[in-house]
């Protein structure tokens, strides 16, 4: 997994950039410092840096460490960080989660509705993704999965083994079952699996975005500790995910149980609450 301690923010003019470092805060203020002042000389020769693009990083997250979970050999089997906006998040080195998106589906437009034109590519639905999970599992008899649904979408876990996030056989397993494309891209960049535990902020009611860390001043860290407050309070009210059923092999390896246990408790899956 990838979740450098320390980081620092550079300033160069009017750029800044955040930079990292897994041995010391003076060597992230120092590679902080050199690539704001780099950032700014490329500005004034008019050599712009591409846009990234999206959510997930080639370059770690930004995340603070706040629970980590030993195995029995006393490595890291996962640690829970908080994200950009304010999530907590179970990344896990070695047992497999997988995100499969369900889009939405968009009302009929005009032409549709007065000539019946058929859309481009069919609607992946709950049902058919569930189903290819089953499939997949009749071929791969000693696989066991639990089957959540979130908000967006389904969660997969397996249960039977434990995984290389890195290693081919999670990029094969990825493709058959649908993966998006984005959260394997973060598997890759963060070396780890990944499942947000709470609710989205904005889904439970909370508007506001919440300070990142690491915060720059005393000011920051109480606003932050305001703004969680909210967030905690507003969701109570709500889940992160639901079980849908299980699949193939029922038995839990001695390694996953930790992980499903505090997943399954943080997110209460079994509450019957809405979900954000």
């Amino acid at each position: 997994m990838n979740f450098p301690p320390f980081w620092a923010r550079g300033v160069s003019g009017n750029f800044f950039c955040w930079r990292w470092s897994s041995n010391s805060a003076a060597e992230a203020q120092s590679l902080a410092d050199q690539d704001a002042q780099k950032l700014a000389e490329r500005f004034r020769r008019g050599d712009f840096p591409p846009k990234h693009g999206g959510y997930y990083p080639n370059r770690p997250f930004r995340e603070p460490v706040l629970q980590e979970i030993k195995n029995d050999a006393g490595e890291t089997a996962a640690v829970v960080t908080r994200n950009s906006y304010g999530c907590l998040v179970l990344n896990t080195a070695r047992v497999m989660f997988v995100d499969v998106d369900l889009p939405e589906p968009k009302p009929a437009g005009l032409f549709q509705r007065l000539f019946g034109k058929p859309s481009a590519a069919p609607v992946v639905t709950q049902d058919g993704a569930i189903a290819k999970v089953e499939n997949w599992t009749r071929n791969h008899p000693d696989w066991g999965w639990r089957i959540y649904r979130t908000r967006a979408g389904l969660r997969l876990l397996a249960t039977h083994a434990l995984f290389d996030p890195e290693a081919a056989a999670s990029d094969g397993v990825f493709d058959a079952l649908g993966a998006d494309p984005l959260y394997r891209q973060l598997c890759k960049a963060q070396k780890c699996y990944r499942a947000r535990l709470t609710p989205k902020p904005w889904r439970c009611g909370v508007r506001s975005k919440p300070e990142r860390w690491p915060f720059l001043d005393a000011r920051a860290e109480k606003h932050f500790q305001k703004w969680d407050a909210q967030y905690q309070s507003f969701a109570a009210g709500w889940a992160t995910c639901e079980l849908v059923k299980k699949a193939g092999n029922d038995e839990v390896h001695p390694a996953v149980r930790p992980i499903l246990k505090l997943h399954d408790e943080m997110t209460r899956v079994e509450s019957k609450l809405k979900l954000a």
